[in-house]
């Protein structure tokens, strides 16, 4: 059976964890957010049922593909490789495995009655299933100084740089200690853009499980937190999964010391490149991160569904959900901060 070099496919348990990490940091095509410890932070913070699927090929790893489940009555029960994050889905040293995987996947979607599976790809693998194509993530090359940084951006970003501090604002960067800070500003950005916020606790647990990868920033003004950003580093890039700011010090440009600081930390410790996270082209998002240089990189997220239809589309920009995202803005924060929580871990 394993002579012929098969590709067997299962699920794995924590026994595995240590082979799946070995295996995850010499893939060149994997992404922190294949390590096996996610696993239990979303067991932990939003208590999901997680499959993780490993392929091997006479008895050695040669592939994994990591799903939750997300099951709700408000929006559904479907799989998703991974949720919450911009990368995950499927990796494997060839076409051949990664087929396997996804083969294996759709299969599981089928025996648990799910809607839908969804793959969060950086490239057109699983090309055998429909993809989404609407979204982009933006990356800066990055050169070896953050003066050399700062003489490549036009001369008008450079300015909105030098705002914020004339009028006082400062930026720090740390870890636990400035989580209350950072969660008060992210909170209440949260509940202006009519989005459930997520538990401190996911925060803190990803914190405590990457504590040399993850880090805050935070920009204060007057004394009081502005704005802030969550950080994680690996393989030569730094990425900002989450960052906010308070409309009301908006027109300070706190946003922009914010970026600048991390930019500037990013140059200062080596990384080679930075990822300024998904967005749509030509949003208003779009538009500021290109502001820095950065290139958009096309993202697919191949689609496994149960009965024929238009591709899921579970986000913020959804029509449907426009009247809900304008009553969430209406809360008052402390109830917004309450609900949010039970809420959003239903949300991919």
């Amino acid at each position: 059976m394993e002579a012929d070099g098969q590709v067997d496919v299962a699920q794995i348990g924590d026994e595995a964890a240590a082979d799946w990490d070995a295996w995850v940091t010499a893939a060149p095509a994997a992404s922190i957010y294949h390590r096996y410890r996610w696993r239990h932070i979303v067991r932990k913070v939003f208590a999901r049922e997680t499959f993780y699927l490993a392929a091997r090929r006479q008895g050695h790893l040669c592939g994994i593909l990591p799903i939750v489940r997300l099951k709700s009555r408000l929006f559904g029960d479907f799989l998703v490789s991974v949720p919450y994050f911009n990368y995950g889905g499927v990796v494997g040293e060839s076409g051949e495995v990664e087929q396997r995987l996804v083969d294996q996947a759709c299969e599981l979607a089928r025996a648990l009655g799910v809607s839908h599976l969804e793959l969060r790809h950086r490239t057109g693998a699983s090309a055998s299933l429909p993809a989404r194509t609407d979204k982009v993530t933006l990356l800066l090359d990055l050169p070896s100084s953050p003066a050399a940084l700062l003489k490549s951006l036009d001369s008008k970003v450079r300015a909105q740089i030098k705002r914020p501090q004339r009028e006082g604002a400062t930026c720090r960067r740390g870890g636990a200690e400035l989580l209350p800070d950072f969660y008060t500003v992210f909170a209440e950005n949260m509940r202006d853009l009519g989005t459930p916020v997520y538990p401190k606790s996911f925060f803190a647990e990803m914190l405590a499980a990457f504590p040399t990868e993850a880090s805050l920033f935070a920009v204060y003004l007057g004394g009081a937190p502005v704005a802030a950003g969550f950080v994680l580093g690996a393989r030569g890039v730094l990425e900002i999964p989450w960052a906010s700011s308070l409309r009301r010090a908006n027109s300070v440009g706190v946003n922009m010391l914010l970026y600048w600081s991390i930019l500037e930390f990013a140059c200062q410790s080596g990384y080679s490149r930075f990822d300024f996270g998904r967005c749509t082209v030509d949003s208003g998002t779009y538009r500021f991160k290109r502001q820095w240089g950065a290139q958009p990189e096309q993202l697919y997220w191949h689609y496994w569904m149960r009965e024929a239809g238009e591709l899921p589309r579970i986000n913020h920009s959804s029509p449907k959900f426009e009247a809900a995202i304008a009553a969430w803005r209406r809360l008052p924060l402390p109830i917004a901060n309450r609900l949010g929580p039970l809420l959003v871990r239903n949300l991919p």
